[in-house]
Protein backbone atom coordinates (compact mmCIF):
# COMPACT_ATOMS: atom_id res chain seq x y z
CA UNK A 1 0.00 0.00 0.00
CA UNK A 2 2.50 2.14 0.80
CA UNK A 3 4.60 1.78 -2.68
CA UNK A 4 1.36 2.25 -4.20
CA UNK A 5 0.96 5.65 -2.74
CA UNK A 6 4.27 6.71 -2.77
CA UNK A 7 4.38 5.99 -6.41
CA UNK A 8 0.69 8.13 -7.15
CA UNK A 9 3.06 11.05 -5.17
CA UNK A 10 5.83 10.49 -7.15
CA UNK A 11 3.82 10.06 -10.34
CA UNK A 12 1.55 13.46 -9.56
CA UNK A 13 5.00 15.69 -8.52
CA UNK A 14 6.63 14.88 -12.23
CA UNK A 15 2.89 15.77 -13.63
CA UNK A 16 2.84 18.92 -11.66
CA UNK A 17 6.46 19.58 -12.18
CA UNK A 18 6.11 19.12 -16.37
CA UNK A 19 3.63 21.11 -16.12
CA UNK A 20 4.98 23.62 -14.58
CA UNK A 21 7.96 23.44 -16.86
CA UNK A 22 5.68 23.70 -19.72
CA UNK A 23 4.10 26.91 -18.26
CA UNK A 24 7.03 28.63 -17.72
CA UNK A 25 8.46 27.33 -21.17
CA UNK A 26 5.93 28.50 -23.63
CA UNK A 27 3.49 31.28 -21.60
CA UNK A 28 6.18 32.68 -18.78
CA UNK A 29 7.50 35.68 -20.02
CA UNK A 30 8.96 38.73 -17.20
CA UNK A 31 7.09 41.77 -17.19
CA UNK A 32 8.84 45.03 -19.13
CA UNK A 33 10.42 47.62 -16.59
CA UNK A 34 8.56 50.73 -16.64
CA UNK A 35 10.41 53.42 -18.09
CA UNK A 36 10.34 56.85 -16.48
CA UNK A 37 7.91 59.40 -17.86
CA UNK A 38 6.77 62.75 -17.57
CA UNK A 39 3.09 62.40 -17.48
CA UNK A 40 0.52 60.60 -15.41
CA UNK A 41 -1.76 57.48 -15.64
CA UNK A 42 -5.18 57.53 -14.65
CA UNK A 43 -7.83 54.79 -14.41
CA UNK A 44 -11.17 55.77 -14.68
CA UNK A 45 -14.84 54.62 -15.49
CA UNK A 46 -17.79 55.20 -18.59
CA UNK A 47 -20.95 54.11 -18.38
CA UNK A 48 -22.89 52.88 -21.78
CA UNK A 49 -25.81 51.00 -22.75
CA UNK A 50 -25.97 49.70 -19.73
CA UNK A 51 -22.49 48.33 -18.86
CA UNK A 52 -19.85 50.51 -17.23
CA UNK A 53 -16.28 50.13 -18.83
CA UNK A 54 -12.82 50.87 -17.19
CA UNK A 55 -10.11 52.74 -19.14
CA UNK A 56 -6.31 53.68 -19.23
CA UNK A 57 -5.81 57.35 -19.92
CA UNK A 58 -2.07 58.26 -20.55
CA UNK A 59 -1.22 62.40 -20.37
CA UNK A 60 2.08 63.72 -20.73
CA UNK A 61 3.19 66.65 -18.86
CA UNK A 62 2.26 70.06 -20.78
CA UNK A 63 0.54 68.48 -23.29
CA UNK A 64 -1.04 70.60 -26.28
CA UNK A 65 -4.85 71.21 -25.52
CA UNK A 66 -5.29 70.13 -29.33
CA UNK A 67 -3.34 67.15 -29.04
CA UNK A 68 -3.56 63.63 -31.25
CA UNK A 69 -5.18 60.99 -29.37
CA UNK A 70 -4.00 57.76 -30.01
CA UNK A 71 -6.74 54.24 -28.60
CA UNK A 72 -4.67 50.92 -27.59
CA UNK A 73 -7.35 48.02 -27.96
CA UNK A 74 -5.94 44.49 -25.93
CA UNK A 75 -5.82 41.16 -27.17
CA UNK A 76 -8.55 38.32 -26.13
CA UNK A 77 -9.00 38.01 -22.46
CA UNK A 78 -7.13 40.74 -21.35
CA UNK A 79 -7.49 44.37 -20.34
CA UNK A 80 -5.99 47.77 -21.37
CA UNK A 81 -3.58 47.45 -18.48
CA UNK A 82 -2.16 44.33 -19.74
CA UNK A 83 -1.52 45.71 -23.07
CA UNK A 84 0.18 49.04 -21.71
CA UNK A 85 2.81 46.23 -20.88
CA UNK A 86 2.62 44.10 -23.53
CA UNK A 87 3.81 46.91 -25.83
CA UNK A 88 6.23 47.96 -23.65
CA UNK A 89 5.02 51.24 -23.00
CA UNK A 90 6.23 51.77 -26.16
CA UNK A 91 3.14 54.38 -26.99
CA UNK A 92 3.65 56.62 -24.05
CA UNK A 93 7.42 56.58 -24.84
CA UNK A 94 5.84 57.85 -28.26
CA UNK A 95 3.50 60.40 -26.50
CA UNK A 96 6.39 61.91 -24.17
CA UNK A 97 8.72 62.93 -27.43
CA UNK A 98 5.89 63.79 -29.81
CA UNK A 99 2.90 65.09 -27.61
CA UNK A 100 -0.16 63.15 -27.70
CA UNK A 101 -2.26 61.39 -25.70
CA UNK A 102 -2.93 57.79 -25.07
CA UNK A 103 -6.47 55.44 -24.06
CA UNK A 104 -6.75 52.08 -22.71
CA UNK A 105 -9.80 50.88 -23.11
CA UNK A 106 -10.96 47.49 -21.43
CA UNK A 107 -13.47 45.54 -23.09
CA UNK A 108 -16.50 43.28 -21.48
CA UNK A 109 -16.20 40.42 -23.34
CA UNK A 110 -13.58 38.02 -24.10
CA UNK A 111 -13.34 39.14 -27.47
CA UNK A 112 -14.19 42.41 -28.67
CA UNK A 113 -16.76 42.21 -31.12
CA UNK A 114 -15.40 42.85 -34.40
CA UNK A 115 -16.64 42.06 -37.56
CA UNK A 116 -16.08 38.62 -37.47
CA UNK A 117 -19.00 36.34 -37.17
CA UNK A 118 -17.53 33.77 -35.25
CA UNK A 119 -16.10 34.76 -31.38
CA UNK A 120 -16.84 35.28 -27.85
CA UNK A 121 -19.17 38.41 -28.05
CA UNK A 122 -21.65 37.78 -25.50
CA UNK A 123 -21.92 39.31 -21.96
CA UNK A 124 -24.95 38.15 -20.09
CA UNK A 125 -26.45 36.55 -22.95
CA UNK A 126 -26.22 39.51 -24.99
CA UNK A 127 -23.63 41.02 -27.47
CA UNK A 128 -22.18 44.39 -26.80
CA UNK A 129 -21.88 47.01 -29.19
CA UNK A 130 -18.42 47.87 -28.85
CA UNK A 131 -18.42 50.27 -31.60
CA UNK A 132 -20.95 52.40 -29.76
CA UNK A 133 -18.54 52.43 -27.10
CA UNK A 134 -15.34 53.23 -27.98
CA UNK A 135 -17.21 56.08 -29.98
CA UNK A 136 -18.35 57.30 -26.84
CA UNK A 137 -14.99 57.29 -25.56
CA UNK A 138 -13.72 59.25 -27.89
CA UNK A 139 -16.52 61.96 -27.86
CA UNK A 140 -16.00 61.84 -23.88
CA UNK A 141 -12.25 62.49 -24.14
CA UNK A 142 -12.34 65.56 -26.27
CA UNK A 143 -15.04 67.08 -24.62
CA UNK A 144 -12.82 67.01 -21.08
CA UNK A 145 -9.27 67.26 -22.84
CA UNK A 146 -9.82 69.18 -25.88
CA UNK A 147 -7.96 66.50 -28.13
CA UNK A 148 -8.15 67.24 -32.04
CA UNK A 149 -11.09 65.29 -33.14
CA UNK A 150 -8.92 65.67 -36.72
CA UNK A 151 -6.54 63.11 -35.10
CA UNK A 152 -7.63 60.58 -33.28
CA UNK A 153 -6.25 56.99 -34.05
CA UNK A 154 -6.68 53.64 -32.82
CA UNK A 155 -4.67 50.62 -32.75
CA UNK A 156 -4.76 46.74 -31.19
CA UNK A 157 -3.08 43.54 -31.20
CA UNK A 158 -4.77 40.40 -32.47
CA UNK A 159 -8.37 41.20 -31.14
CA UNK A 160 -8.03 44.41 -30.52
CA UNK A 161 -6.57 44.89 -34.25
CA UNK A 162 -9.66 43.03 -35.58
CA UNK A 163 -11.26 45.65 -33.59
CA UNK A 164 -9.45 48.63 -35.24
CA UNK A 165 -10.64 47.08 -38.56
CA UNK A 166 -14.24 47.83 -37.52
CA UNK A 167 -13.15 51.50 -36.74
CA UNK A 168 -11.72 52.11 -39.78
CA UNK A 169 -14.91 50.59 -41.61
CA UNK A 170 -17.98 52.03 -39.98
CA UNK A 171 -16.65 54.77 -37.72
CA UNK A 172 -14.07 56.48 -40.14
CA UNK A 173 -15.51 60.04 -38.92
CA UNK A 174 -14.24 59.69 -35.70
CA UNK A 175 -10.74 57.58 -36.33
CA UNK A 176 -8.69 59.07 -39.07
CA UNK A 177 -6.24 56.07 -39.72
CA UNK A 178 -5.88 53.03 -37.10
CA UNK A 179 -3.51 50.13 -37.38
CA UNK A 180 -3.96 46.81 -37.07
CA UNK A 181 -1.30 44.09 -35.70
CA UNK A 182 -1.69 40.35 -36.18
CA UNK A 183 -5.44 40.67 -37.83
CA UNK A 184 -6.70 40.04 -41.16
CA UNK A 185 -9.98 41.01 -42.32
CA UNK A 186 -12.51 38.35 -41.90
CA UNK A 187 -13.59 36.42 -45.12
CA UNK A 188 -16.63 36.95 -46.53
CA UNK A 189 -18.54 33.97 -45.04
CA UNK A 190 -17.39 35.28 -41.52
CA UNK A 191 -17.78 39.32 -42.51
CA UNK A 192 -21.11 40.82 -40.43
CA UNK A 193 -19.60 44.57 -40.86
CA UNK A 194 -21.47 47.82 -42.46
CA UNK A 195 -18.94 49.50 -44.26
CA UNK A 196 -20.07 53.41 -44.49
CA UNK A 197 -18.22 55.93 -47.36
CA UNK A 198 -14.32 55.45 -47.33
CA UNK A 199 -12.04 57.94 -45.46
CA UNK A 200 -9.69 56.08 -42.64
CA UNK A 201 -6.45 55.20 -43.81
CA UNK A 202 -5.11 51.57 -42.41
CA UNK A 203 -2.02 49.92 -41.67
CA UNK A 204 -1.66 45.68 -41.04
CA UNK A 205 1.07 44.85 -39.48
CA UNK A 206 1.25 40.59 -39.21
CA UNK A 207 3.99 38.26 -39.25
CA UNK A 208 4.93 35.27 -41.52
CA UNK A 209 5.25 32.83 -38.65
CA UNK A 210 2.20 33.89 -37.05
CA UNK A 211 0.11 30.40 -36.11
CA UNK A 212 -2.92 31.89 -34.74
CA UNK A 213 -3.84 34.44 -37.23
CA UNK A 214 -2.34 32.95 -40.71
CA UNK A 215 -0.23 35.59 -42.80
CA UNK A 216 -1.62 33.77 -45.90
CA UNK A 217 -5.21 33.66 -44.53
CA UNK A 218 -7.48 30.84 -43.39
CA UNK A 219 -8.70 29.86 -39.73
CA UNK A 220 -8.05 32.01 -36.49
CA UNK A 221 -7.26 28.82 -34.03
CA UNK A 222 -4.49 28.21 -32.01
CA UNK A 223 -3.21 24.96 -32.39
CA UNK A 224 -6.14 23.34 -34.28
CA UNK A 225 -8.51 23.25 -31.22
CA UNK A 226 -8.44 26.34 -29.04
CA UNK A 227 -10.33 30.24 -29.91
CA UNK A 228 -11.55 29.17 -33.79
CA UNK A 229 -12.82 32.38 -34.74
CA UNK A 230 -13.51 31.59 -38.11
CA UNK A 231 -11.78 32.39 -41.95
CA UNK A 232 -9.85 35.27 -42.58
CA UNK A 233 -8.32 36.63 -46.09
CA UNK A 234 -4.45 36.87 -46.21
CA UNK A 235 -2.67 39.85 -45.49
CA UNK A 236 -1.96 40.74 -49.11
CA UNK A 237 -5.99 40.93 -49.61
CA UNK A 238 -6.43 42.20 -46.83
CA UNK A 239 -4.78 45.24 -47.32
CA UNK A 240 -5.92 45.21 -50.82
CA UNK A 241 -9.36 45.37 -49.38
CA UNK A 242 -8.98 48.44 -47.60
CA UNK A 243 -7.41 49.59 -50.64
CA UNK A 244 -10.61 48.72 -52.63
CA UNK A 245 -12.52 50.62 -49.76
CA UNK A 246 -10.63 54.04 -49.75
CA UNK A 247 -10.13 53.44 -53.67
CA UNK A 248 -7.04 53.64 -54.02
CA UNK A 249 -4.90 52.40 -56.91
CA UNK A 250 -4.98 48.57 -56.93
CA UNK A 251 -1.38 48.40 -57.59
CA UNK A 252 1.07 48.54 -55.01
CA UNK A 253 4.23 50.32 -54.27
CA UNK A 254 7.20 48.64 -52.38
CA UNK A 255 8.55 50.88 -50.10
CA UNK A 256 12.62 50.74 -49.39
CA UNK A 257 13.36 48.47 -46.62
CA UNK A 258 13.95 49.76 -43.46
CA UNK A 259 17.26 51.14 -42.19
CA UNK A 260 19.41 48.36 -40.25
CA UNK A 261 16.10 46.05 -39.85
CA UNK A 262 16.38 43.02 -42.01
CA UNK A 263 13.17 41.53 -40.86
CA UNK A 264 10.74 43.49 -42.86
CA UNK A 265 9.00 44.12 -46.30
CA UNK A 266 6.79 46.88 -46.82
CA UNK A 267 4.16 47.47 -49.66
CA UNK A 268 1.49 50.83 -49.67
CA UNK A 269 -1.54 51.74 -51.89
CA UNK A 270 -2.16 55.76 -51.82
CA UNK A 271 -3.97 58.44 -53.71
CA UNK A 272 -3.94 62.24 -53.85
CA UNK A 273 -6.57 62.72 -51.18
CA UNK A 274 -4.32 62.04 -48.39
CA UNK A 275 -5.41 58.27 -47.94
CA UNK A 276 -3.43 55.23 -47.64
CA UNK A 277 -3.26 51.51 -46.99
CA UNK A 278 0.01 50.24 -45.85
CA UNK A 279 1.40 45.95 -45.21
CA UNK A 280 4.45 45.97 -42.81
CA UNK A 281 5.30 42.16 -43.29
CA UNK A 282 7.55 40.70 -40.44
CA UNK A 283 9.72 38.34 -41.83
CA UNK A 284 9.41 34.65 -39.75
CA UNK A 285 7.25 37.11 -37.03
CA UNK A 286 4.85 35.55 -34.47
CA UNK A 287 1.79 36.77 -33.09
CA UNK A 288 2.00 39.69 -31.49
CA UNK A 289 3.85 43.11 -32.23
CA UNK A 290 7.35 43.42 -31.70
CA UNK A 291 9.31 45.67 -29.97
CA UNK A 292 12.50 46.35 -28.44
CA UNK A 293 10.94 46.05 -24.63
CA UNK A 294 9.07 42.62 -24.06
CA UNK A 295 9.47 39.05 -25.00
CA UNK A 296 6.59 37.61 -26.02
CA UNK A 297 5.74 34.01 -24.91
CA UNK A 298 6.74 31.32 -27.20
CA UNK A 299 3.32 30.19 -27.03
CA UNK A 300 2.86 32.91 -29.57
CA UNK A 301 5.78 32.13 -32.20
CA UNK A 302 8.84 33.92 -33.08
CA UNK A 303 9.28 37.51 -31.18
CA UNK A 304 11.47 39.54 -33.08
CA UNK A 305 12.49 43.11 -30.82
CA UNK A 306 12.63 44.48 -34.13
CA UNK A 307 10.90 46.26 -35.87
CA UNK A 308 9.99 49.30 -33.41
CA UNK A 309 6.25 48.60 -33.59
CA UNK A 310 4.59 51.54 -31.84
CA UNK A 311 6.86 53.68 -33.81
CA UNK A 312 6.12 52.65 -37.22
CA UNK A 313 2.45 52.93 -36.59
CA UNK A 314 2.95 56.35 -34.97
CA UNK A 315 5.22 57.33 -37.84
CA UNK A 316 2.13 55.76 -39.71
CA UNK A 317 -0.55 58.09 -37.82
CA UNK A 318 1.47 61.13 -37.98
CA UNK A 319 1.72 61.62 -41.62
CA UNK A 320 -2.11 61.50 -41.97
CA UNK A 321 -3.40 64.84 -42.53
CA UNK A 322 -6.12 66.00 -41.06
Amino acid sequence: MKKALRSILLGLTFLVTLCAGLFVYFVYTPDPEEPLLTGTLTKATLAVNGETYTYRLYLPKDLAKDAPLVMVLHGSGQNGAQIRSETGYGFERLADQHGFAVVYPSGKSFDWNDCSKTGDFLVNGRELDDVNYLNTLVDTLIAAHGFDQRRVFATGVSAGGFMSLRLALESPERFRAVAAVSANVPAPDNFKCKPVAPGASVLLMNGTADTIVPYSGGEVELWGMFFQNGQVLSSVASAEFFAAQNKLPLAAKREAPLPDVKNVQRMQWQNEDNFEVELITILDGGHGMPQPHWQRPRLLGPSPMQPNGPELIWQFFARQKP
